[in-house]
């Protein structure tokens, strides 16, 4: 299992390169201000209730802090194309050949054959990759959600089928690695597989998923107000400050959050949508 991290690691190493070379910019990365209206549609996603609780955190110098997560609201699935291209057609202002570069660089839905043409070959219930967190904050917004926070993604993401937390359970760990490694997987139809003890699908095997502070992972301090930037975690160097290495499949996800701007696409990332509870 530890040469199958290594190879992983190695591949989120190479991600890391380049992003190590500007991250201040990252780090403070702002959310711009939109020019466009957004019309809101109507997403028949089913919606699955969190029960707040507590996760212990495991990665840099947070390691062994108890996070608190309220109850919230979680899409049963990512968002599919499908889904997607309803979007684009109320907001065509997010349509590949009229997004602002600002919110989006070239990749964004580069294998979508029009601005309303799903790829060819594409299950329209797959997951919609090569879409920009600015995209995929868009969406929310349209449907009357949010992204979810790094806290609330990693929280529901220790549930397997059976338990809560199986994050100390080997064979778990084995199985989100595993799905890391499975080629041309963001093709596949959403909900193929079984749901979590939430009721939650395809949390891993699919795509990687923007969350809504996906660069939080570079902050230190309980609140992410100490203004301390941790470097190390950043530039992929967590891998010894990791509170136990069973956790290591998480810091493959947490290496590759620090990797990515706001406005890059990428073919395996996606994203679901999540709710306040009131």
């Amino acid at each position: 299992m530890m040469k199958v991290f290594i190879a992983i690691l190695v591949f989120i190493l190479g991600i890391l390169q380049v992003s190590c070379s500007d991250h201040s910019s990252t780090a403070n990365m702002k959310q711009p201000k939109m020019e466009n209206h957004l019309k809101n549609i109507t997403s028949s996603k089913e919606m699955i209730k969190i029960e707040g609780g507590t996760y212990k955190a495991f990665i840099g110098k947070d390691s062994g802090r108890i996070v608190k997560v309220e109850t919230f609201y979680l899409d049963d699935s990512p968002v599919t194309n499908a889904e997607y291209l309803q979007f684009l057609k109320a907001n065509p202002q997010w349509t590949k050949t009229k997004v602002i570069r600002l919110y989006a660089d070239s990749m964004y839905l580069k294998h979508w054959k029009g601005d309303f043409e799903i790829p060819e070959g594409a299950d329209p219930q797959a997951p919609v990759t090569n879409v920009s967190w600015f995209a995929a904050d868009a969406y929310s917004r349209s449907v009357g959600k949010r992204l979810p926070t790094v806290d609330e993604w990693e929280y529901v993401g220790l549930a397997d089928e059976k338990t809560k937390n199986a994050s100390e359970d080997p064979e778990f760990t084995e199985f989100i690695l595993n799905s890391y490694q499975i080629k041309d997987k963001s093709k596949l139809p959403i909900k193929r597989g079984t749901p979590n003890y939430y009721g939650v699908y395809d949390m891993y095997g699919l795509v990687w998923e923007w969350t809504y502070d996906f660069n939080s992972v570079m902050m230190s301090g309980e609140s992410r107000k100490d203004n301390t930037t941790n470097e190390s975690l950043f530039c992929a160097g967590a891998a010894v400050t990791t509170a136990d290495l069973r956790n290591y499949a998480a810091f493959v996800r947490f290496a590759l959050r620090g990797s990515v701007k706001a406005n890059y696409c990428i073919n395996n990332l996606g994203f679901r949508c999540a709710k306040t509870d009131q």
